[in-house]
């Protein structure tokens, strides 16, 4: 069989029945759309999802490979041909979150006044809700006015049920934004047009924002705002189990990527310890 452009269609709606969040939804179609490219009119096979990953892989580097892969095989999975799947690349265990990633906090300081002299209330308040709850970006929709009158969000994503408490400051200064804006109900942080805020543009927001706050763009992302709440919360309690909690994961061992931290603060704290006596 070949892949029609018609595949591509019929696996986007697929991937909406399965309730997948639009983020993963746009990465998966737009990949797949890239093996369709690469298999033109060649009828699918092992061998050619084969040749797929030695290409990707003479390419780019072995993480990007890997998320390549992980779409091509839902791919083939939803075309009924999961015997052509491919295995990912065998990557080394990484203990240290690398350091262009690590956000400070001097430079979330820094993102947060900056977005107050430019008088961008919503993106700052955005930043702040994030990184004060750990709640994903799929998920500030039920950030409501309701939730923030009784000081936490009822979240129901995927199935999943949990609550996320909200700091009795961010309550105050978001009331505040409410009041402002004139939101009677529903969410807080919404579009012109009503609708919940977009990934993309909040994104292109962030970068920005980091242009002028003079912060690493490659550290300013939606989601390395909820790894920063997880580190900062991870130091402060030594708590993985309840981490875990608040951030919806089901699994500590997901939890335990959010806590790393880069090679350098491991450093400072073995330089800390003073065990070399010799002068």
């Amino acid at each position: 069989m070949q892949i029609r452009e018609n595949d591509i269609r019929k696996f986007e709606r697929y991937l909406r029945e399965e309730e997948k969040s639009e983020i993963t939804i746009k990465k998966y179609v737009r990949d797949a759309e890239k093996f369709r490219e690469f298999c033109g009119k060649r009828e699918l096979s092992k061998n050619l999802v084969v040749d797929y990953k030695v290409y990707l892989t003479e390419r780019y580097k072995p993480a990007s490979v890997n998320s390549f892969l992980a779409a091509a095989n839902c791919f083939l999975e939803f075309l009924n041909v999961g015997e052509f799947k491919v295995k990912p690349l065998k990557l080394q265990k990484r203990m240290f979150l690398s350091v262009e990633k690590e956000l400070k906090f001097t430079e979330y300081k820094r993102l947060i006044s900056r977005a107050e002299v430019e008088n961008k209330q919503r993106l700052k308040l955005i930043l702040e809700t994030i990184t004060s709850t750990g709640i994903r970006i799929s998920e500030l929709k039920f950030i409501t006015v309701s939730a923030v009158r009784k000081g936490y969000a009822e979240v129901d994503c995927k199935g999943k049920y949990r609550l996320v408490f909200l700091p009795k400051t961010l309550c105050e200064v978001l009331k505040r934004y409410i009041a402002e804006q004139k939101i009677k109900r529903g969410s807080v942080f919404v579009t012109r047009n009503g609708n919940p805020v977009d990934h993309g543009n909040l994104l292109r927001e962030m970068k920005k924002l980091a242009d002028a706050a003079n912060v690493d763009k490659r550290k300013v992302y939606p989601h390395n705002f909820r790894h920063f709440f997880a580190r900062t919360f991870y130091s402060k309690t030594k708590d993985l189990s309840r981490l875990a909690d608040i951030l919806g994961h089901s699994n500590v061992n997901t939890t335990k990527i959010y806590t790393a931290e880069s090679g350098s603060t491991h450093l400072r704290l073995l330089n800390s310890l003073g065990l070399v006596l010799t002068r």
